[in-house]
């Protein structure tokens, strides 16, 4: 049975919405505080959120974001009175599964539960079209990948920020003969020092304060399936000890428990840092380098495979479409020239963005320049005369801080949110082009 948690206020329409589900066979907890509703999440398995925009003790966004920090596997969906475009966007962005307006009408949400949707702490993999596109650089990206998926071999891959790694990783899972066993993605920069031990290796009822019941980590609910470490540079050195530990002896404890679980795991990792300089340094262990990096692939960033800007571009309206209920066809000449000419320091990332902004704003069924963000036009662009590819793109991602910075009032955990990074990320980039 799936469990749901219900953050709402209202206590009438907590009730009706408890008693619906309750009725349609899913196992229900409510709470009126978004504090206590993160406190609930963190200590119990649970399948789907249902979380109040306004909470009078919290910002629903807030609470969306702190949830999708640590439980990137749970869907979330907003409810709120407020049908207006800025709060639904805003929503999304933050990693909502969708949005719905006040009054709720039952059914409907029953509709986004039933079908699918319900994610498990195994985080199944979404059944979407991969993007091959025609460049000779990804071409060669899918040839490894294809080439070590059905093995055992563990992979890293490096790559910027934005290339889409994850999607790469799930394409190897997919392929693999695991592909019907889990495939658990874990954010190595948002796990704490305090949450590492429960998030990862799980906890029985009881074993410290706020542990009300059973919890499998993240290692046993990918046991037997692809366990993918995302952002694997921002791992403390005292926890990469830990996970070392665990995947050398191939088993794990429950905190709070005597009884070992075997594991058989298979491991992907991405970083976009350059781990071998990591390394060298001795900010990151040796033994758990080339325990990850039996085989490596490199994915390039988007700036060096234009060839792939149109069939990218016609995959992020498609899927824009269905998001929004748009019927956008195609991008215009001016404006698929413009991002032709965009050195995308933020990569496939920032073109979905670009691309659903787009949609979101198109009057007609195509999209022209004024639907487009305006960095596109007042950043550096590439030309036949650049040279410097890597000056250019770091030019542009210290602009972008740097405005992100003003906009937050120098405040760099939201400054960090703005630009889709960790806050580790974030401190590097400050040290690296001296703006601390």
């Amino acid at each position: 049975m799936e469990k749901i948690l219900i953050i709402e206020d209202d206590i009438s329409l907590r009730n009706i919405l408890e008693k619906f589900l309750h009725k349609n066979k899913f196992e229900v907890i409510t709470t009126d505080k978004g504090k206590a509703g993160l406190e609930i999440v963190t200590s119990q398995n649970i399948d789907f959120v249902l979380l109040d925009l306004r909470l009078p003790d919290s910002n629903g966004i807030d609470i969306l974001q702190a949830i999708k920090k640590v439980h990137t596997h749970i869907p979330v969906i907003i409810m709120t009175f407020y049908d207006d475009v800025r709060s639904a966007v805003s929503a999304i962005k933050s990693g909502a599964r969708d949005y719905l307006t006040k009054p709720i009408n039952p059914e409907e949400l029953l509709g986004l539960l039933k079908p699918a949707t319900v994610v498990n702490k195994a985080a199944e993999i979404r059944k979407e079209e991969f993007v091959k596109g025609k460049s000779h650089l990804f071409a060669a990206v899918l040839e490894h990948a294809s080439l070590v998926a059905p093995t055992t071999l563990s992979v890293l891959i490096t790559g910027e920020s934005g290339t889409g790694k994850e999607e790469l990783a799930k394409y190897i899972h997919t392929n693999s003969l695991r592909k019907q066993k889990p495939f658990v993605t874990v954010d190595c920069g948002s796990i704490s020092e305090e949450l590492f031990g429960s998030e990862f290796f799980g906890h029985v009822k009881g074993s410290f304060t706020g542990a009300i019941n059973d919890k499998p980590g993240l290692l046993e609910s990918a046991n037997g399936g692809t366990l993918f470490l995302d952002e694997l540079g921002n791992l403390t050195y005292e926890n990469q000890i830990k996970l070392l530990r665990v995947l050398q002896e191939k088993k794990v404890k429950r905190i709070g428990s005597i009884k070992e679980i075997e594991l058989d795991i298979r491991l992907i990792a991405a970083t976009n840092e350059e781990i071998v300089l990591s390394v060298q340094k001795e900010k990151f262990r040796e033994d758990l380098y080339h325990r990850l990096n039996e085989f490596k692939i490199h994915v390039p960033a988007l700036r060096d495979r234009k060839e792939d800007l149109k069939e990218l571009i016609h995959y992020f309206i498609i899927k824009s479409n269905a998001e929004f209920n748009k019927h956008v066809k195609q991008l215009s000449e001016n404006g698929l020239n413009a991002l032709v000419q965009y050195a995308f320091p933020g990569n496939i990332r920032e073109l979905k963005n670009i691309i659903r902004r787009a949609v979101l704003l198109a009057k007609s069924d195509f999209i022209d320049t004024d639907e487009l963000s305006e960095e596109i036009f007042h950043t550096h662009t590439l030309s036949v005369d650049t040279v410097d590819l890597k000056s250019l793109q770091e030019q542009q991602e210290k602009e972008t801080i740097i405005k992100a910075l003003k906009k937050t009032g120098n405040n760099k955990s939201e400054a960090a949110r703005i630009l889709n990074i960790d806050r580790k990320t974030l401190y590097n980039k400050l040290k690296l082009y001296h703006l601390e």
